[in-house]
């Protein structure tokens, strides 16, 4: 089955890549689409609002994700925020060194939180039953960067067993993260 992946993140490319072998997975970008306005607050319309987008735009079915990290001590901030919490200028590279730093510099002692995975995969623009799942990985907030695989907040989420993400390898970050459970949970709705 081919789907458009309703993303240009690299990692995130990267990663529903790995998970979804046996399906043929075309980003946006190499179709000449755009990225869609994610004006909603919370993680499921954003992804509704994206797989609708890039479904419409290339006629095939379209796989889209929400995600980001919510620390408890921030009432869920940056949530769906995350790519943007320290403003939008810049590289990738550097806006994720930027929310990196201000999410460190806004924690004391309370660093719970947890990455949310909202995946969604629409067989039409107007499907009236998308197909969605959530996954939710829990963890808590390092006081210093460590790692260097990932992205985004990996190098600052601290796993319960002393990790953090950046320090996993991409086969155990994909069997334990929050896209990865996701992506699970959506595969065995597709097979209901």
């Amino acid at each position: 089955m081919k789907l458009v992946v309703a993303s240009s993140n690299p990692g995130k490319l990267g990663e529903i890549g790995a998970l979804l072998s046996g399906f043929e997975l075309i980003a946006q970008s190499t179709l000449g689409i755009g990225e869609a306005e994610e004006p909603h607050d919370t993680f499921v319309e954003n992804a509704l609002a994206k797989a609708r987008h890039a479904a419409r735009a290339s006629g095939m079915p379209a796989l889209a994700d929400d995600s980001g990290l919510c620390v408890d001590a921030l009432g869920g901030e940056p949530g769906v925020h995350s790519a943007y919490y320290a403003g939008r200028e810049g590289s990738r590279a550097e806006r994720d060194a930027r929310n990196n730093a201000k999410l460190v510099s806004r924690l004391s002692e309370d660093r719970k939180a947890h990455y949310v995975c909202v995946m969604v995969l629409v067989r039409r623009p107007d499907d009236p039953r998308p197909l969605i799942a959530e996954g939710v990985w829990h963890g808590e907030i390092a006081r210093a960067p460590r790692g260097a695989n990932g992205f985004g907040y990996d190098p600052l989420f601290l796993l319960p067993h002393g990790k953090t993400a950046a320090e996993l390898s991409a086969q155990e970050k994909n069997r334990v993260s929050h896209r990865a459970l996701a992506l699970r949970k959506l595969l065995e709705l597709m097979r209901a």
